[in-house]
């Protein structure tokens, strides 16, 4: 296996991918087998995929926010950034195939899936990792529509596309289509081994209680009292409740999410986050992942000093769980917590670049991110960072 990256800043799709296909050494290294595009909303998705096409058949694209970071460095100040992650790998599989969600995002995530594994020429078979980009809203749907094709205990890793402000000018495209409310699935199967980590920079507060009324993302009541009332008693005051008028909250939510726990680890709980993004007048709150009735959700802090360094140790517990030299990596880093630290983003590059080695590697800034847990299934969750390493 081999793993290249490149950056553009090009204005123009062709200038773009001329860009792209010299940085990556297309002339003499042929046809990659898997191309990942991630790019800052500034540049047109619908032009950028019908150059990229002509690349390879296997392109995955998705929207990032405000733009991407590589080995090379952070590029999020033009709004208009491209980077690229390239595997050649001949005796490897992969294929990648979109969809529309539609009115059922788990059927097209199926469709999507079954698609995917027949451009890899694998059909039936179960591949070894999932690469998903998704239009944020329906993650868990989309997750569900994976399973019911490659079965629970795949890895499930990406992040849902993000554009710079919530306005949903987020795009998505695969082989054959561009879409703004999509899912971009991308079956792996590498030659070598690959390891994957996924974590928050969060830790719980001593505030707990139960769900008692939620409807999809929308969570009513916690202990049978408003939702936002008892969020904003348990953030101290830093987050603060809506007056007559819907209020986004979702910068000063960003330090302050919810978390339930999935599981333990060797005793340690694992917290999956819910990112609130809206306060209502009814004392509800818009929130980017589901939860249940009934489900015991914690008061989670974080601290732009934890944001910070999360991801190089995320990164380096990933690449220790190859072992042997690594090829490059993929990572996914929350748009929202990049924007609470965006001044600091070069030491966030810095602690990834160092525990991977200078290794190639790609991140991307989603509004939602896929990850495994530590012995557990994937899932959806907010304010997260997963890094996935591969073996050369």
């Amino acid at each position: 296996m081999r793993i290249r990256t490149a950056q553009s800043r090009a204005t123009d799709p062709e200038g773009i991918i001329a860009e792209i296909a010299s940085g990556l050494d297309i002339a003499g290294q042929g046809r990659p087998a898997f191309l990942a595009l991630h790019f800052a909303v500034g540049t047109p998705a619908a032009g950028l995929a019908d150059a990229a096409r002509r690349l390879t058949k296997a392109v995955h694209g998705g929207s990032s926010c405000l733009g991407i970071m590589t080995e090379a460095g952070v590029d999020i100040e033009t709004g208009r950034a491209v980077g690229a992650f390239a595997i050649w790998d001949t005796a490897g599989s992969y294929g990648t195939a979109s969809r529309d969600l539609g009115a059922d995002a788990g059927a097209a995530a199926q469709d999507a899936t079954e698609a995917a594994l027949l451009a890899a020429d694998r059909v039936g078979e179960i591949p070894d990792l999932v690469w998903l980009t998704v239009a944020p809203g329906q993650e868990e749907r989309v997750i569900e529509g994976i399973r019911a094709v490659i079965g629970p205990d795949v890895m499930i890793v990406g992040g849902s596309s993000a554009d710079n402000d919530v306005s949903g000018a987020w795009a998505q495209f695969g082989p054959e289509a561009t879409h703004q409310d999509g899912v971009v699935v991308s079956v792996l199967f590498p030659s070598t081994p690959f390891a994957s980590n996924y974590q928050s920079g969060y830790a719980p507060t001593g505030n707990s209680g139960l769900v008692t009324r939620v409807e999809g993302r929308r969570l009513y009541e916690i202990d049978h009292r408003p939702a936002a009332e008892i969020y904003h008693r348990w953030t101290g005051g830093a987050v603060p409740v809506a007056g007559d008028e819907d209020l986004s909250i979702l910068a000063d939510a960003t330090l302050w999410p919810l978390g339930r726990i999935t599981r333990h680890v060797a005793g340690v709980p694992f917290h999956l986050l819910a990112h609130p993004a809206v306060a209502h007048p009814d004392g509800s709150l818009d929130l980017f992942a589901n939860l249940s009735t009934g489900d015991q959700i914690w008061q989670m802090q974080g601290s732009a000093d934890s944001l910070v360094a999360r991801a190089g140790r995320v990164a380096k517990q990933a690449r220790d769980g190859i072992g042997d030299e690594s090829a490059g990596a993929l990572v996914v880093y929350c748009g929202g917590c990049m924007l609470s630290v965006r001044d600091r983003m070069e030491e966030v590059h810095a602690g990834i670049d160092t525990a991977l080695g200078s290794v190639p590697w790609m991140g991307v800034f989603t509004f939602g991110e896929q990850g495994m847990p530590t012995g557990g299934r994937s899932k959806h969750g907010n304010l997260m960072i997963s890094c996935t390493v591969f073996g050369g």
